[in-house]
């Protein structure tokens, strides 16, 4: 199964956009250098405006696991056969936290280390993340 395809939004379609390149790009703040994903119109931290809130930065899509959760069963009928997986927030390396899969997912942990790992779908790019075991 094919998860559901993202919506992009006039914010959001940058994201997409470098995932189908197969990069990882944050929006990093030029006044108190905070770096994020989430597109916004001015620093959620400082509340400095300008630049559409920030310059884009392309960061290596190495992290390590903040959190995590590992799904046993399926929301949906059609995401039966996708279960078990592991979803977490991963802190990356050049900075910014996002959410994407665990792969091996019985060994995702706390403070694992993690890489990115681009999923193309028929229109889309889907970021997940596998274990390096470093």
């Amino acid at each position: 199964m094919t998860p559901p395809r993202p919506t992009p939004d006039e914010l959001s379609t940058p994201w997409w956009d470098h995932l189908a390149a197969h990069r990882v790009v944050v929006q990093r703040c030029p006044s108190c250098d905070r770096r994020r994903i989430q597109r916004l119109p001015s620093c959620p931290y400082c509340g400095v405006q300008g630049a559409a809130g920030g310059e884009d930065l392309e960061v290596p899509g190495t992290g390590t696991v903040y959190s995590f959760v590992r799904v046993h069963r399926p929301l949906t009928p059609a995401s039966a056969d996708e279960v078990p997986y592991c979803v977490a927030t991963v802190d990356l390396d050049g900075g910014g936290r996002v959410f994407g899969r665990v792969e091996p997912f019985q060994d995702a942990a706390i403070g694992a280390p993690v890489r990115a790992r681009f999923v193309d779908h028929a229109d889309w790019t889907e970021l997940r993340f596998e274990l390096t075991g470093t």
